[in-house]
């Protein structure tokens, strides 16, 4: 299998604003940008920069919009790839299929952002049908991490750090935590989305103890019902 059919070039412009963060993540990400930007004088003076990022936690929560968010910012292309595409495929295949992926990444100094890393971080000692397969992809992912260039920036996403072999863990500079967003952080999200609709279709019954995704398609779902409605009595009383 060619992994260069599941990789996704994004360049769909994200804004930092437009990722909801709670204020730590949000500072850590920043100085991340920051770091980048400023990577020569850095060095200068021995300070090793972040670039290898681990964003964890609840599904939904923004972990892929902050990696795009952080292209856009640095100017750069995201290469997206989502290895749970790839666990059924030849695993003695995939480790040299995912080394082409972290050059090109390199060599275009784009971000290149590893989705669901836990589909192949997981700890060496698991009891998966192809044991040492899967440690020998387990070690070349780490090799990978070790030796990837300063000036290319890697960020990977995943919803089970618990289960991610410790050494890979280890690897990553910055690990950025994500939760479930709360009922006032929802709410000020909630107003954004709803903030571009005429105010008769604002306000929605709100979905608490969701993410910020499903939030989203749930209030879409109502405002679309809700309009919908509204032109089919237009329609009726015009016909």
């Amino acid at each position: 299998m060619n992994l260069y059919n599941l990789i996704i070039q994004d360049k769909k412009n994200v804004k930092l604003d437009d990722v909801y963060l709670e204020p730590e993540n949000k500072q850590q990400i920043l100085q991340l940008i920051k770091e980048q930007k400023y990577t020569d004088e850095l060095q200068k003076y021995g300070l090793p920069v972040n670039n290898k990022i681990l964003l964890q936690g609840s599904s939904g929560c923004g972990k892929t919009m902050t990696a795009k968010a952080v292209a856009n910012a640095l100017d750069k292309n995201i290469i997206i790839l989502n290895l749970s595409n790839i666990v059924s495929s030849r695993i003695g295949e995939t480790s040299q299929n995912i080394k082409m992926i972290f050059d090109k990444a390199a060599r275009e100094r784009s971000v290149l952002f590893l989705d669901e890393l836990d589909q192949i971080g997981k700890a060496r000692g698991s009891d998966d049908k192809d044991v040492g397969e899967m440690r020998r992809l387990v070690n070349t992912l780490i090799q990978l991490i070790d030796y990837y260039p300063e000036n290319a920036l890697l960020l990977c996403a995943t919803n089970h750090a618990e289960i991610i072999d410790t050494s890979i863990i280890r690897r990553f500079q910055l690990k950025i935590k994500y939760e479930m967003p709360s009922q006032e952080f929802l709410n000020s999200f909630y107003d954004s989305l709803l903030l571009k609709f005429p105010e008769d279709l604002r306000n929605i019954e709100r979905k608490y103890n969701v993410s910020f995704a499903e939030a989203k398609d749930y209030a879409f779902t109502v405002v679309k019902g809700r309009l919908i409605e509204k032109l089919e009595i237009k329609n009726f009383f015009s016909d």
